[in-house]
């Protein structure tokens, strides 16, 4: 069984498309369990519209706890051997389930279709087209910690299917709710490979309401480094140590980028001159 882990919170515009998309699974063999973390909107009413199927659970949070501990309250309730997950403005194609199933690895992921807003889709596309490159390098299953050094390749949570087993209490100690997915892959990473589908299985919505777009901005976390030197703590080594120490170096290099596109915002708002659309800014 495959245990589909969806977490909402006021995507009631898109949560239909995507419980529909769980539905017409060429794989039956799931379950879908959606935590609403409190939202405002009318998700529970429609959510609930889809709670004859026996396989779909609805479990409701009395206020918002963020996304880490929404998936943490999922897992609790998860039967299957595998878990993926499908965020609530994300759909996955009818053969995803069936796809994954055929890696040899204990996690895997895939390519994805960007949908949504137009002029966020070509800016975020130009990122995807350079990740997917990168990919095609690597022979998979293979072991690509060291590929988070300074970026996510795993473009996506809604494209990852993971071994329930490997889903331990610990992964969830990160502070960066928005950047969970990073700290989670590294540090499954360290001892585990990854497999990859170069087929675009997941329709990755990309919009103004997206939930990394409505953090606090101008935003920069090391969650990255800090996942590095969590698996660090509990596995020493020189050789670790001296690429955490490169792996920070080369972001404190991102970070003064980062500030210096701001700065570049701020002026062209300033001078009421378009500024051009990111997915970080």
């Amino acid at each position: 069984m495959i245990t589909i882990i969806t977490t909402s919170y006021n995507y009631a515009e898109y949560i239909s498309q995507t419980i529909e998309s769980v539905l017409a699974q060429t794989f039956s063999d799931w379950e879908l369990i959606i935590v609403d973390d409190a939202s405002s909107d009318n998700s529970v009413e429609i959510i609930k519209k889809y709670c004859d199927d026996k396989r779909i659970k609805l479990i409701c949070h009395d206020k918002n706890k963020g996304l880490k501990n929404a998936i943490k309250t999922a897992l609790k309730y998860a039967k299957g051997e595998w878990v993926t997950f499908v965020e609530s403005d994300d759909t996955i194609t009818s053969d995803a389930l069936e796809k994954r199933l055929r890696t040899k690895a204990d996690i895997v992921f895939n390519s994805v279709n960007l949908v949504g807003d137009e002029d966020w889709v070509k800016e975020v596309q130009k990122q995807v087209d350079k990740t997917e490159k990168e990919l095609a390098k690597i022979e998979f299953p293979s072991n690509i910690f060291k590929k988070f050094d300074t970026k996510n390749p795993v473009l996506t949570l809604s494209s990852v299917m993971i071994k329930r087993k490997l889903l331990t209490e610990k992964l969830f100690d990160t502070k960066t709710d928005a950047l969970f997915d990073w700290w989670l892959y590294i540090n499954l990473a360290y001892k585990n490979d990854f497999d990859y589908i170069p087929e675009k299985l997941t329709n990755w919505r990309i919009h103004d309401n997206s939930y990394i777009k409505k953090t606090k901005r101008p935003r920069f976390q090391m969650a990255n480094v800090s996942a590095y030197c969590n698996v660090f703590k509990q596995n020493p080594s020189i050789n670790l140590f001296f690429f955490i120490i490169v792996c920070f170096i080369k972001m404190c290099f991102i970070r003064l980028k980062v500030y210096f596109i701001s700065f570049v915002r701020l002026v062209k708002s300033v001078f009421g001159l378009k500024k051009r659309k990111s997915p970080l800014f």
